[in-house]
């Protein structure tokens, strides 16, 4: 049974289709990052381009994917550099907090149930005052994705911020990438204040 969202069927193709599109928008998110900060990048993949920036610019990266295809890609790239291949349901996310979680490309594939879960759960492994990145569409909507034929599932600006602020987070900016990546930037409350961290 595949438990990767289609994604270990397709793995190779990934790899090879796979642009750097995003990597300016991970680049500058982490340049707001302390130098060090351990980043959780959920749905990794084979760690290019987001893994790679987060690398080169100084952040201690925690990665996790379900397709072991793609984990294996991850780790003959990056040796050293925990990975985990395993369901974003199933993980202990290694039993740690994190500075900053990043979810590119990979929200939408979940269902609707699963998308307010892992927003939940990220937001319980931030530490206060933590960053989340995600992408998912402004709209409302469902299409195939272009690579598995399976269903993706945004839903919607107006969702993902009740959801977030549900979870203890709160929106800091929403805009799109150079590729019209739709994508939310969240900071999860610091305790003892309203807003600020």
């Amino acid at each position: 049974m595949d438990r990767s969202a289609g994604y270990e069927r397709v793995a190779h193709e990934f790899i090879a289709c796979r642009s750097n599109i995003g990597a300016r928008t991970v680049r500058d998110w982490a340049h707001t990052l302390p130098r060090g900060a351990a980043v959780l990048d959920i749905a990794c993949g084979h760690g290019v381009p987001i893994s790679a920036t987060l690398l080169e610019e100084g952040l201690a990266v925690y990665a996790i994917d379900a397709s072991p295809t793609l984990v294996e890609a991850f780790r003959a790239r990056f040796p050293g550099v925990p990975v985990e291949c395993c369901t974003l349901e199933a993980s202990t996310f290694f039993g740690r907090s994190f500075d900053a979680a990043i979810a590119w490309g990979v929200m939408f594939l979940l269902t609707r149930e699963a998308q307010k879960q892992l927003i939940a759960k990220v937001s319980s492994v931030l530490k206060p005052g933590g960053s989340f990145l995600f992408t998912a569409p402004a709209e409302e909507c469902e299409w195939q994705d272009n690579l598995t034929g399976l269903a993706s599932i945004s839903l919607g600006a107006t969702a993902y911020r009740e959801i977030a602020n549900d979870a203890g987070l709160r929106l800091l900016h929403e805009a799109e990438d150079e590729g019209r990546n739709h994508y939310y930037l969240l900071a999860k409350h610091a305790h003892g204040t309203d807003d600020e961290s």
